[in-house]
């Protein structure tokens, strides 16, 4: 993949998971807090725990730092899948927010 290509398939990731807030919010009592800060997103929650997202440029990957641990993922030409389970980004976001709001939530690619 190139550089290029990394950064369209990275950028759509996160703005899928800043549209997945709002739309969250407005349905729900999650009251995630997001902010955007160029490659990072910061995801807050009423109990006071966060959801990191932030982009790995050079390695062209996507990591995600949540209580239970941080993961990697890599782009599969389909969807970003983790480095060491195969789980794909969208559907461990969601087990991760759900986890730290208290309630289902779902994050999905736009």
């Amino acid at each position: 993949m190139t550089d290029t290509e990394y950064m369209d398939r990275a950028e759509a990731a996160l703005a899928a998971i800043e549209q997945a807030c709002d739309r969250i919010n407005d349905a729900t009592d999650a009251d995630i807090d997001n902010q955007r800060v160029g490659g990072m997103i910061t995801m807050s929650f009423q109990n006071g725990s966060q959801l990191i997202v932030n982009l790995q440029k050079p390695l062209h990957e996507i990591w995600l730092a949540a209580r239970s641990g941080g993961y990697h993922y890599r782009h599969d030409g389909r969807v970003w899948v983790d480095t060491k389970t195969g789980e794909e980004f969208f559907s461990n976001l969601s087990r991760e927010a759900t986890l730290q709001a208290g309630l289902p939530l779902v994050f999905a690619a736009a």
